[in-house]
């Protein structure tokens, strides 16, 4: 008896939950040594994909002998630009994003970053070309869960929309997102 109430109680429980399987796809070494790689969710429908180098910071600390320096745009990875693919509209907090492929770039700051969200597809990631914006959106900054060697990007399904999270080191800067 207590083992089919216990199994009642989680099957209940289970339904509740909103499950989203963070997908990583190594894509191989890049141009200047870095792996790159393709991480993907699905959030309220939408197949939401980042591909991205992921730079190691080998002793070094961020901002201080290694990218992001603060204050300046970063490609926010290693060799190429980072690049968002939605299958469907996404908005991050007042800048639309119609289905399509986009840059994402960051400027770091202490205590603050701000994503940039690029009409430029597809290129080498700096310098960062002026006029190609397609919005800027403040993130909220935090901890990591456990520092991390190597760049990560990753979605994140949450209740009121996505969440994109950047990790390096101890840093996690994160921005909210919704679909449709």
């Amino acid at each position: 008896m207590r083992k089919v109430m216990l199994s009642a109680v989680l099957a209940t429980a289970a339904l509740g939950m909103t499950v989203s399987a963070q997908k990583m796809t190594e894509l191989g070494m890049g141009k200047g040594g870095s792996p790159h790689v393709r991480s993907e969710a699905t959030v309220d429908g939408a197949a939401i994909a980042v591909e991205y180098g992921r730079p190691a910071l080998k002793g070094r600390t961020p901002g201080k002998d290694v990218d992001p320096y603060e204050g300046k745009e970063w490609r926010t990875g290693a060799d190429e630009q980072t690049t968002l693919i939605t299958d469907k509209a996404l908005k991050f907090g007042t800048v639309a994003l119609p289905v399509g492929r986009y840059g994402l770039h960051t400027i770091p700051a202490s205590g603050t970053w701000q994503l940039i969200i690029s009409k430029r597809e597809k290129g080498w990631g700096i310098p960062y070309p002026a006029g190609q914006d397609l919005g800027r959106v403040p993130m909220r900054m935090g901890k990591t869960p456990k520092a991390d060697e190597r760049l990560m990007i990753s979605i994140e399904d949450t209740a009121a929309g996505g969440m994109l999270h950047i990790d390096w080191g101890t840093t996690r800067a994160s921005v909210p997102f919704t679909v449709g």
